[in-house]
């Protein structure tokens, strides 16, 4: 396998760990995002005010991008090593997985945001709670970039 093809794969990896954990994100925000705006058009309905916390909900598993792009900056920056160019299953092995754990994060997180928005929406009590929550599940995206992280950090 040439060197270019080798480092197209390893890009490819680092590419799919941002799009993966977008495409979670983009399932996330939606589900919360759709529930937000159900529980506004509740409130505007009853003539109560709508709460603006809702939109914490909708946009919390937007993050899970972020961290994806990290990933993909870290493994691109590997990739620019001539040396490093046989260890692009590796690159792409982490990109694909970290991807799509971080993905799954979000989407699950906006699902229980569609929960949150539902029920603070409808009693105007609980948000630390709620936000609580999303947190736990936040936090299954933070550990998969950070051993992304020390895996990598590995690779000399």
């Amino acid at each position: 396998m040439d060197a270019t093809l080798m480092t197209s794969l390893s890009m490819a990896g680092a590419y799919a760990a941002v799009a993966f954990a977008a495409m979670g994100s983009g399932l996330g925000a939606g589900a919360a995002g759709t529930a937000a705006v159900g529980a506004w058009k509740k409130c505007y309905a009853a003539n109560r005010p709508a709460p603006i916390q809702l939109a914490v909900f909708a946009g919390a598993p937007l993050t899970q991008t972020i961290y994806g792009m990290i990933l993909m900056f870290l493994i691109n920056g590997k990739v620019r090593n001539p040396a490093l160019a046989a260890q692009w299953p590796l690159f792409m092995l982490i990109g694909i997985a970290g991807g799509i754990a971080m993905g799954i994060s979000a989407w699950k997180q906006g699902v229980a945001g569609a929960g949150a928005c539902d029920a603070f929406s409808e009693t105007g009590k609980g948000f630390t709670n709620y936000l609580m929550a999303l947190g736990i599940i936040e936090t299954v995206a933070i550990f998969t970039m950070a051993f992304a992280i020390i895996l990598l950090g590995a690779v000399k």
